[in-house]
């Protein structure tokens, strides 16, 4: 049986790399994008990356995780749960936050007017 891996991500570069997860003494150890050597984020293990000439979904996905989102398992669900993917999904979660004064990270993750998630 192979070693749990996460993922990480690079925004500068589009990129995304399955890495094994950081034993208990080694978290503070930052690692580091091979192509431009920038620091890489590590977004979870259920994190899918969207395609690299997709600019608009990284810009998306950019918004995303500069409000701390990221793309954990969860015991209960198996997968993150929702995630905006689109400009506009950040928009509207954006639009929502000024709205109601909730923080942006819920305001991303929140459900739609229409009653359903999105």
């Amino acid at each position: 049986m192979g070693h749990a891996r996460t993922s990480y991500v690079c925004l500068p570069c589009r990129a995304s790399y399955k890495q094994s997860y950081p034993e208990p003494y080694d978290r503070a150890r930052e690692r580091r994008c091979p192509r431009c050597a920038r620091a890489l984020i590590h977004v979870g293990s259920a994190f899918a990356p969207p395609r690299r000439r997709d600019v608009s979904a990284w810009r998306a996905l950019s918004v995303v995780l500069r409000a701390g989102i990221r793309f954990h398992k969860n015991c209960c669900f198996g997968g993150p749960g929702y995630r905006p993917r689109t400009l506009s999904e950040v928009k509207a979660g954006l639009v929502r936050a000024q709205r109601t004064g909730e923080p942006i990270a819920k305001a991303l993750l929140g459900v739609d007017e229409r009653g359903g998630g999105h």
